[in-house]
């Protein structure tokens, strides 16, 4: 049988690969469910440090949710619906915004629906001079179900994302980057490199201030200033035991290469 998410780890970098192509990549119930096991193995190897998310083929990363599927379970009722897919598509792009090491998104193509939806969710984003985004589900008479009415509006500000959202237009990967949505476009044929290259850059600092500067800007984003100052409070004081922060200081003082070891 066909893996519907391919997972090769090379030198701290795992690197997970949409594997349906001959449907786009479309998102069924087995797919979130192999990325929701593979992170849940990922995030506690110790050799892996970053993960890059991207697509089979070479027209899409993932062209949304697999509606043939979905299409099932509305005719079986609410509860089936809101059961199969709303509860299983938020569970998987909350699970990768809350991740605890970094995941890049090389957008190699169509992100459309719950493809755009994971691209919201993930960290950060590097898109292909070929790759188009839209926010269709208006078009099936729905709106999006994987976080697409939260998480947009906070990246791209309540106008534009309610512009993409209630026309469902596609738009261009450059006008992805102008509302925030990837981080850099780049040829096509540089995508995987620049998304490695992202991972590496980060992955040169302390696996623990990763981890907790994620966890302090995914929390705090849904938190009024203060609590959210409190939670970095808390990410500093978990820090302040730990060898990484005195390698880091020590390192600055002594002008050297810190030797971090995620501890």
């Amino acid at each position: 049988m066909q893996t519907t998410v391919l997972c090769e780890v090379d030198c701290g970098i795992a690197t997970l690969t949409l594997n349906r192509p001959e449907r786009l990549n479309a998102i069924n119930y087995e797919m979130a469910d192999r990325i929701m096991n593979l992170l849940d193995e990922l995030e506690t190897d110790t050799d892996v440090q970053a993960l890059i998310l991207t697509g089979a083929g070479g027209r899409a990363f993932s062209a949304g949710g697999d509606i043939h599927e979905f299409s099932e379970s509305v005719r079986s009722g609410v509860n089936g619906a809101v059961r199969d897919f709303v509860r299983r598509g938020q569970a998987m792009t909350s699970r990768l915004e809350s991740f605890t090491k970094p995941i890049i998104a090389a957008v190699n193509g169509l992100a459309y629906g719950g493809g755009c939806e994971v691209t919201e969710a993930v960290h950060l984003a590097v898109a292909s001079e070929n790759a188009a985004f839209a926010k269709p589900e208006i078009r099936l008479g729905m709106p999006p179900t994987f976080g697409g009415t939260q998480r947009l509006p906070r990246l791209a500000g309540r106008k534009r994302a309610l512009e993409l959202l209630l026309t469902g237009e596609p738009f261009s990967a450059q006008r992805a980057f102008e509302i925030g949505l990837v981080n850099a476009v780049v040829p096509a044929e540089s995508l995987l490199d620049a998304a490695r290259d992202l991972a590496r850059r980060i992955m040169q600092h302390s696996p623990l201030a990763v981890a907790s500067i994620l966890t302090a800007v995914t929390r705090g984003l849904n938190m009024s200033i203060g609590e959210g100052l409190m939670t970095e409070s808390e990410q500093f004081a978990r820090m302040v035991p730990s060898h990484d922060l005195r390698e880091g200081l020590d390192a600055w003082i002594e002008r050297r290469r810190a030797n971090y070891r995620g501890a």
